[in-house]
């Protein structure tokens, strides 16, 4: 069984855009406690079941990202796609949390084993930038310092422990559509300091790097600037923001029990989580 861990946006800064129109960005990626779980065994064919509480928003997608990477693996690997894939969905989708990402990248590990697939470690890195720019930062499932359009890797500094609430308003949004609407000259790119002490030293520096896709996810979702105002005022909170290109916002916290604590105040309308972020 494999993990796909939940991707979180900690800073975005956007701070360039390419030629082909691919914006350029400088974040800092890490993953918790919330995961997807996904079981593979050798098959005639290639097949993906699903169970979960999240699964029906892929239900009847024939050609989701975990399928895709199976077929692209099998093709440069030369060998038959044959597989069945149990997909057990707890990430919810189109949230800004990277969970087809997250599940493509463990489709990948998963079936260089099961197919027991002898590939350079640069090759599998290739075919995850194929199938998405944030599958090869789940394939590595470290905390990173991203820049590039996500597909230049750093390791990043040691995070402090703290737990992490994770809110959604149940409104799906697309990051097309949020990159589209961003208005606004770039940011610079903040050299990231070898270490933070401290949760309070790391908060302070996430806020003066802040999510530059807030005001423009806001303006297609404007739920998102509610999540974000309830988790600011909520007991205990050392930072909150939004992850990604929403619509999910996090809040960190000095324990779960404080994190817990403050998602029985979310509306019993919108989704949410409290765990841990995982240090590496």
């Amino acid at each position: 069984m494999r993990l796909a861990r939940s991707k979180v946006n900690l800073w975005l800064n956007v701070v360039g855009r390419r030629a082909d129109g691919y914006h350029l960005l400088d974040s800092l990626v890490a993953f918790t406690d919330l995961a997807d779980r996904l079981e593979v065994g050798l098959s005639d064919g290639l097949s993906l079941a699903l169970e979960g509480p999240e699964s029906s928003a892929i239900a009847g997608d024939d050609d989701n990202l975990v399928l895709k990477a199976a077929r692209l693996l099998a093709g440069r690997a030369g060998v038959a796609p044959c597989a069945a894939l149990r997909l057990a969905k707890h990430i919810p989708v189109a949230a800004g949390l990277g969970g087809g990402s997250a599940d493509a990248a463990a489709a990948l590990h998963a079936l260089v084993d099961l197919w027991r697939v002898a590939m350079p470690v640069e090759e599998l890195f290739d075919i995850a930038a194929e199938l998405g720019a944030d599958v090869p930062m789940c394939l590595a499932g470290q905390p990173a310092l991203a820049s590039g359009v996500g597909d230049i890797l750093q390791p990043a500094p040691p995070l402090p422990p703290c737990a992490i609430l994770l809110a959604n308003p149940r409104t799906p949004l697309a990051t097309p559509e949020v990159f589209a609407a961003r208005r606004g000259a770039f940011s610079a790119a903040l050299p990231a300091p070898s270490a933070w002490p401290d949760l309070h030293t790391f908060a302070a520096d996430l806020a003066a790097r802040g999510n530059d896709l807030t005001a423009a996810a806001i303006s297609r979702q404007p739920l998102i600037a509610d999540v974000l105002e309830v988790l600011h005022r909520g007991d205990g909170a050392r930072y909150a923001a939004m992850s990604g290109s929403g619509a999910t916002c996090f809040a960190l916290y000095d324990t779960v029990e404080v994190a817990r604590r403050a998602a029985t105040s979310l509306p019993a309308a919108w989704w949410r989580h409290a765990g841990l972020l995982v240090p590496g």
